[in-house]
């Protein structure tokens, strides 16, 4: 067993699966960032609630009165369409997405840390900017022409809708960046100390 193996013998193996976070180590500017991110996304994940409580009023006045409601309809599609892009960073953070980890448990921190840092540097943070980037003139040509629905009773603002599409980004992008400083900093250091450990 390597000598940065060890450093983690307080953490089981079954609370390494999915979870290198508990191993890494932090640095300010990851601390921050992911306060600052975290906030964001508590804050919409009440956007959850407000679409339910929207597709109950929906139902109730298409089933219950027989009046469907375009407006509704719509405003069920923005805030799914939020509370879901800005999730992405919130479970980014959480490291509650979904990973294939049929050789991951079985190599060396080190090495996971050298497959995070490619993964990172090769194919997510180069992906979110070439959205960042193809985003800006999108939300920028909606907000110019002030984009509506083009459904006779939709609903105004359509850049606001696509705004989040950037925002999501933004802070994928800021989170992407959190995780390459803890990957490099564990790299450098190694594993952070235990619970209890100085």
């Amino acid at each position: 067993m390597s000598k940065e193996d060890e450093q983690i013998g307080a953490v089981s193996a079954g609370d390494l699966h999915h979870h290198d976070d508990q191993v890494m180590r932090d640095t300010e500017i990851s601390r921050i960032i992911d306060v600052v991110v975290g906030k964001i996304g508590e804050a919409f994940s009440w956007l959850w609630l407000v679409l339910l409580a929207v597709i109950i009023g929906n139902v109730i006045l298409r089933y219950v009165f027989s009046q469907g409601m375009i407006e509704l309809e719509e405003l069920q599609w923005y805030l799914y369409a939020a509370a879901w892009l800005v999730g992405l960073s919130y479970t980014f953070i959480s490291d509650g997405h979904v990973r294939v980890d049929v050789v991951h448990d079985r190599l060396s921190l080190r090495a996971r840390m050298v497959l995070e840092f490619l993964g990172l540097t090769l194919l997510f943070l180069p992906f979110v900017l070439f959205v960042i980037i193809y985003a800006i003139p999108f939300v920028e040509l909606s907000w110019q022409t002030n984009e509506t629905s083009t459904s006779a009773n939709g609903l105004p603002a359509r850049w606001l809708i696509k705004g989040c599409l950037l925002f999501s980004f933004v802070l994928l992008l800021m989170v992407g960046l959190a995780r390459l400083l803890r990957v490099l900093a564990t790299l450098r250091y190694g594993a952070a100390p235990a619970v209890g450990e100085v």
